[in-house]
């Protein structure tokens, strides 16, 4: 495999299972050092032994907390000019929105919504100080541009997110900060796989939601970190404000 982040620092949020793990290993593999970021410090510290502590370093911490985005930004400027940011940690939730309380609407806004906007800002600002510019991407979802029953309030944290990430893309524009957003469908991580095994009838549920998605099959998150590596390229150095599917066709249909 080529190395096409070679000499490239990233910081992945969320980056400790499901599209986040499946990131850092396909970043590792181009060649980047990666700092990530998650909340529990013995899976964080499990992967970097993984991938390698000559490559990755592990900062604990809630995305929510403006401290985390402080740390994890001092980490990778230790390493050298923060490259890339993957806004990737984010909470699930469904509700009814009639019975949705406003301490969990607030807690979902802190962490999809808020935790990344001060990540993109904490790294935005190491990048407009180095000179050299940069890439950050947000990991959104189909639901940023649809709307799903009992979905309301995680699709209007992400619809916020894709709305920040077109924004951000024209402020930034001028210090060379590129910043775009990957919207995936259904994805086979391991909350999506918990949620499907709760369902009453799981293998019912199963090929009833999968029939809703033209390639007939959910996403890995290999699929969405091919994506989110596409971003984090010199080949979309022209590419900015923009956010694209990985939803087997869901949105298009």
């Amino acid at each position: 495999m080529q190395e096409r982040l070679n000499g490239k620092i990233a910081i992945i949020t969320g980056a400790t299972l499901g599209i986040g793990r499946a990131t850092a290993e396909r970043f590792v593999a181009e060649g980047a050092k990666l700092v990530l970021v998650a909340r529990h410090a013995e899976t964080g510290e499990e992967l970097v032994s993984i991938l390698g502590k000559d490559r990755a370093h592990f900062v604990a911490g809630d995305v929510a907390d403006p401290a985390t985005a402080a740390r994890a930004v001092a980490v990778a400027t230790t390493l050298g000019h923060l490259d890339v940011l993957v806004n990737n940690a984010g909470v699930d939730f469904t509700s009814d929105l009639l019975e949705t309380s406003l301490e969990d609407v607030r807690r979902v806004i802190e962490v999809n919504f808020i935790g990344a906007f001060l990540m993109l800002k904490e790294a935005a600002l190491a990048m407009r100080r180095s000179g050299k510019g940069g890439s950050i991407i947000n990991v959104t979802s189909r639901l940023a541009s649809v709307g799903v029953p009992t979905m309301t309030i995680y699709g209007a944290s992400k619809g916020a997110l894709l709305s920040l990430t077109r924004g951000a893309a024209i402020d930034l524009a001028r210090d060379s900060i590129r910043v775009n957003a990957v919207a995936p469908g259904l994805t086979q991580t391991p909350l999506f796989e918990a949620w499907l095994a709760s369902q009453p009838q799981p293998e019912q549920f199963k090929e009833a939601t999968v029939a809703t998605i033209p390639q007939r099959r959910f996403a890995t998150p290999e699929d969405v970190a091919s994506a989110i590596l596409y971003f984090a390229l010199d080949e979309s150095a022209h590419v900015t404000g923009a956010s694209l599917a990985v939803d087997g066709g869901y949105t298009a249909a």
